[in-house]
């Protein structure tokens, strides 16, 4: 998950569990302004283990140390306590009412858990048994950035800051429709340039529920009759029940790709059911086989799949090159071994340039929006005519 998406989370946590008030108010820090700056910032302190990039120039960080220590489970109530002492011991500098040392505890650990919770439910992996165990494991519910999920996350916040003070309503509530306006429009484009368009009709629907939830409270006037902290409660009950949906639709997803893989007579090694943009309904269906990965991708809001339409899919073969010295000298780098760890549908390519051998590994987890362009994660290795590696890192996309 994008580590905005983590910091917003955080922040609705504090406010509907935890009673904190809006992090920009204008008045002095306060008990329930540093609770929600607190789980904020416990909420986004595990995507610090980024800054080891700046000190090092290893480019396979990303995938040997991103979520490794800083998102373990082992190590939550390590952090938990050093956050809480450092906020504390702030707090006392600058004078402020703050939580007790034990609240604070538990208010960062919260934060963490949810840090690490978000991730897990993605599909790069994280390794929350480190330094106990360097496995990565991932849920596959939710695309790494959901549009969807940010906006539960954040319009009930906005929308408890719009009804806070009566005498603001309209003018709030008009400059935040204003505001998320364009915002389906712009996302849009974004699914367009990735290769994830999105259809008008998503696009039309998202702009009449922004218009709804920010201007009928305010023109029917019942808007102000919520409470702050209910309008929150009912943002984080409605995450919940979309992450709810997301399990009940990988379920579904998992299914109709075993089918597949039963119905082909696939040797498996490993199977899944990845979730695309938009993730609700939109999955990648992946079969590792000994001599490549199969990808079935699915719209679960078509018609059930019978045994004959989950066959006549339209689906992909990434077959393996066929094994050469080049290939057999490139899996014995130990940068390569590495990438071999980390990806969970690897599939290797081998190709010329003149005299230069080309030896490529892809995870096909990560998805090709563009077939014509390198996956996200693949690694290659070029040798001279001689079997000398010429260079080696991750292919430019």
């Amino acid at each position: 998950m994008d580590t905005i998406t983590h910091g917003i989370a955080g922040a609705l946590i504090g406010k509907a569990v935890f009673h904190g008030e809006d992090m920009f108010a204008f008045r002095p820090i306060n008990r329930g302004r540093i609770i929600t700056w607190s789980l904020m910032l416990g909420a986004i302190f595990p995507d610090s283990d980024v800054f080891r990039d700046f000190f090092s120039s290893d480019i396979l960080l990303i995938i040997t140390w991103h979520r490794s220590l800083t998102h373990s489970l082992v190590l939550l109530p390590l952090w938990a306590v050093i956050l809480a002492a450092i906020t504390q011991a702030f707090a006392r500098w600058r004078k402020w009412e703050a939580p007790s040392f034990a609240m604070l505890t538990a208010i960062y650990a919260l934060g963490l858990l949810s840090h690490i919770l978000l991730d897990l439910v993605t599909s790069f992996g994280t390794m929350i048994w480190s330094p106990l165990q360097w496995s990565r494991p991932a849920w596959d519910l939710i695309f790494i950035v959901d549009f969807s999920l940010t906006a539960l996350f954040l319009v009930p916040q906005l929308l408890a800051w719009v009804y806070s003070h009566p005498e603001k309503v309209k003018p709030r509530a008009l400059g935040m429709w204003l505001v998320f306006l364009p915002a389906p429009l712009l996302i849009a484009r974004i699914g367009e340039i990735v290769g994830a368009p999105i259809s008008g009709r998503v696009i039309l629907g998202a702009t009449l529920i922004f218009t709804a939830l920010f201007l009928l409270p305010a023109l029917q006037g019942w808007g102000i009759k919520i409470k702050h902290d209910n309008w929150n409660r009912a943002g984080l009950f409605a995450s919940l029940v979309y992450v709810a949906l997301t399990l009940f639709a990988h379920h579904v997803a998992f299914a109709r790709i075993q089918k597949f893989a039963e119905l082909d007579h696939l040797q498996v090694q490993s199977i899944g059911a990845l979730p695309l943009p938009p993730s609700l309904w939109h999955w990648d269906g992946l079969v590792r086989t000994p001599r490549g990965v199969y990808e079935l991708r699915m719209d679960l809001s078509e018609k059930s799949a019978s045994e004959t339409d989950l066959l006549a899919h339209e689906h992909h073969y990434y077959p393996d090159a066929y094994p050469n010295s080049y290939i057999a000298a490139a899996r014995l780098l130990p940068e390569v071994q590495k990438v071999m760890w980390f990806s969970r549908f690897p599939v290797t390519r081998f190709h010329k340039e003149g005299d230069v051998a080309v030896v490529e590994i892809a995870d096909i987890r990560f998805i090709q929006t563009h077939r014509d362009r390198p996956a996200g994660f693949t690694y290659r290795v070029r040798f001279d005519i001689n079997g000398n590696v010429l260079s080696k890192g991750w292919a430019a996309r």
